[in-house]
């Protein structure tokens, strides 16, 4: 599922998204003859989102949603972008939620569940952020003395850790972002 139009690709079955009817369109996915892995890397910001409400709604409810088709599809594994910080009893509202998320997940009891928390995340952006924007050119200078585990990582370092993951038939497990740190070099 994509909110946009990606390229053929024979090993993949891209669906249109329209997360507000998630199991309905998702209904519509043919039963795979072998193994499927559910990728999720679906996210927003509060900004974007409007409010606090829609953000958990994008953030939360949606990725629980697909967690739960995933299961009833007997999903070989699902692999799923969170955050560094992920913590369901964490004051911060973007932290909690996420920690909601993967708790949420866990309880589903998926085959296997593969979390990737990544830091602040660097590479081409569709919306141009400040925020994100002033804190990578901030670090910039200084950015091999930050510890891996807080360093801004490149985007690509993250879909190859998810993408190794799956190949490498991981068990379930969370993956923080020092260990993803340069993924996309090492392949």
């Amino acid at each position: 599922m994509s909110r946009r139009t990606l390229e053929p690709e024979p090993k993949l079955e891209a669906v249109d998204a329209d997360y507000d009817r998630l199991d309905q369109v998702l209904a519509k996915v043919t039963s795979a003859d072998r193994p499927i892995d559910v990728f999720c890397c679906l996210g927003t910001t509060i900004g974007r989102a409007g409010s606090k409400a829609a953000f958990r709604r994008v953030d939360h409810d949606y990725v629980l949603a697909l967690g739960r088709w995933a299961r009833g599809a007997s999903a070989h594994r699902m692999i799923v972008i969170s955050a560094a910080g992920a913590d369901a009893a964490s004051r911060v509202f973007y932290n909690r939620v996420k920690g909601e998320t993967e708790r949420d997940l866990a309880a589903l009891r998926l085959r296997s569940l593969v979390i990737v928390r990544p830091s602040l995340l660097s590479g081409q952006r569709d919306e141009f952020r400040l925020g994100e924007q002033l804190a990578l050119i901030a670090t910039r200078p200084f950015r091999r003395l930050i510890p891996a585990g807080v360093r801004p990582i490149d985007a690509a370092d993250v879909a190859q850790a998810m993408l190794d993951a799956a190949l490498a038939d991981a068990p379930p497990a969370v993956i923080d972002s020092a260990t993803m740190q340069g993924a996309g070099s090492r392949r």
